[in-house]
């Protein structure tokens, strides 16, 4: 037997992964598209659990690595994104307070 032949071998492991790879990654897809932080964290901790398993097939793990960047990629600009804006928060809040401080003088 080859050994593609041995992947769609309804036994194999690795067989199964790879047959039920596409719809995983259709819902990794979707996440993609417009996730959360919080949801894109917890698909990028399931990516880490399958990938540290070593049940994962090469393509699987290709593509699973793909997405888990992608989403890394959103978290940080997530994080950025809102590290922005509670320094733009504590600008204001100085402000104030040395406003306040001033008008009181």
């Amino acid at each position: 037997m080859s050994p593609e032949s041995d992947d769609a071998q309804p036994g194999n492991a690795e067989g199964r992964e790879a047959a039920e790879a596409p719809e995983g990654n259709a819902e990794g897809r979707e996440m993609t598209e417009a996730p959360d932080y919080e949801s894109a964290a917890a698909r990028v901790e399931e990516i880490v659990r399958r990938l540290d398993s070593g049940e994962a097939g090469l393509r699987e793990t290709l593509e699973l690595v793909r997405e888990g960047r992608s989403l890394i990629e959103f978290c940080a600009a997530e994080l950025a994104a809102v590290g922005g804006e509670l320094e733009e928060l504590r600008l204001d809040e100085l402000v104030a307070q040395l406003e306040g401080a001033s008008g009181q003088q």
